[in-house]
């Protein structure tokens, strides 16, 4: 094998992506196998190293240290093979007999170092597929009960003849724009789409994947609760909805279906009920994509954040701009959906807050043993790493770094 200190800087690219670390190859791509053994934490506070993960590149670090420690064993051996005095303890300069030191001296420069491994750095962020396949099904479930409140309160929104919209501030600045909220939705796609294509992507998709299964599906269960125990009349008078059925549960469960077939989306003529306006769903998902996104891209790719933050900005306003909900259907859900992304990446970042105690006023929130169960092995913030889903190099980047024992002569 190829001396450490002898790599080109094609040979630290290599490394690296044998290593499961390819977003580094950029930013280390004139670097040479000795610079490379030279680097430190003080080099990932600044550009361009600080701007390639969010973990202040400790998960290199570990490789490197364990990298420069295998040097260390590799020239350790050569020297004390050839009798070299650059391998000789105490500042001894004369080999022993037969080229060899003395078996009493060597075993007093022995110490025990411990190696970082990849294993090890494995154990920090686990695959639980199993985890993150019960946030779906949470999710799922928050999302049919979200449907089928919403088939029940439309049975108790007034007539828009009877109970006219209540007043906005911002429907007395702006007129009524019929296409704009076709335009809400299509941007809600495609940001959804955006983050489909950038979690399958992420190396640590299973555990970023059940947070983002469980926030999604609790703030859909606390919008069941705000809109059933307040109805709001429909906010225009250009609203058009379904005939009620008054407890024909066969042509209500229909309609469920063919809600949820469509996606709860307007642009696709599933979604004709009334009365789910406090809080707003579009809202929620054009919010909290575009806050993943962010979370878990690079801080490289500013150009990108802020095409998703552009698309979800003009999302929420084209909502009011199609007069499709009242202003404070739209704050409220920015609000509760800011909060908990916040709150629950804080707790999931800080070890101290996965523990309950009198301190910690987070463990007192309803789902703290759920968050509990889904966060328990999750060591530190997850680094916004990437790796192609089924890759040929993923079986390389799983093998760790194997020693071999040193026999003393």
């Amino acid at each position: 094998m190829k001396k450490v200190t002898l790599w080109s800087a094609e040979d630290v690219s290599d490394w690296l992506s044998k290593q499961g670390m390819p977003e580094y190859i950029d930013a280390l791509r004139e670097t040479g196998g000795l610079d490379l053994l030279r680097l430190t934490e003080a080099d990932f506070q600044t550009p361009p190293l600080s701007l390639v993960s969010s973990d202040g590149g400790q998960q290199l670090l570990e490789q490197l240290e364990t990298l420069r420690i295998e040097t260390h064993i590799e020239a350790h051996k050569n020297g004390h093979a050839n009798g070299h005095a650059g391998g000789l303890p105490n500042g001894t300069t004369k080999p022993q007999r037969n080229g060899t030191l003395g078996i009493k001296d060597f075993r007093m420069e022995m110490v025990h170092i411990p190696i970082p491994t990849i294993e090890a750095s494995r154990a920090s962020f686990p695959v639980e597929w199993r985890k993150t396949g019960i946030a779906f099904v949470y999710a799922v479930v928050c999302f049919v009960t979200t449907t089928v409140v919403i088939s029940v309160v439309h049975e108790r929104v007034p007539p828009k003849e009877h109970t006219p919209p209540l007043p906005d501030k911002f429907f007395d600045l702006f007129n009524r724009v019929e296409w704009a909220f076709s335009i809400c939705e299509i941007n809600g796609m495609l940001l959804v789409a955006l983050w489909l294509i950038q979690w399958m992507l992420l190396k640590h998709r299973s555990i970023i994947g059940r947070r983002f299964f469980f926030i999604v599906g609790t703030l859909y269960l606390y919008r069941c609760i705000t809109m059933y125990i307040t109805t709001l009349p429909v906010p225009g008078m250009h609203f058009k909805c379904s005939p009620k059925l008054l407890g024909n549960w066969e042509a209500q469960m229909r309609r469920i279906m063919k809600m949820i077939a469509g996606g709860g989306l307007s642009i696709t003529g599933s979604h004709t009920m009334c009365g789910d306006y406090l809080y707003s769903g579009h809202t929620v998902m054009l919010t909290l994509t575009y806050l993943f996104i962010k979370e878990y891209s690079p801080k490289r790719f500013w150009w990108y954040q802020w095409f998703c933050w552009s698309l979800s900005a003009v999302g929420i306003f084209c909502i009011l701009l199609a007069h499709d909900h009242y202003t404070v259907d739209v704050v409220v859900a920015y609000f509760i959906t800011t909060r908990l992304f916040w709150w629950y990446h804080t707790m999931a970042n800080q070890q101290s807050l996965k523990e309950t105690s009198q301190s910690n006023p987070f463990s007192r929130v309803w789902w703290y043993r759920l968050f509990q169960y889904f966060e328990e092995n999750v060591n530190g913030t997850v680094p916004r790493n990437y790796q192609l889903p089924l890759s040929w190099r993923a079986l390389q980047w799983n093998r760790g770094v194997k020693y071999s024992r040193l026999d003393i002569q």
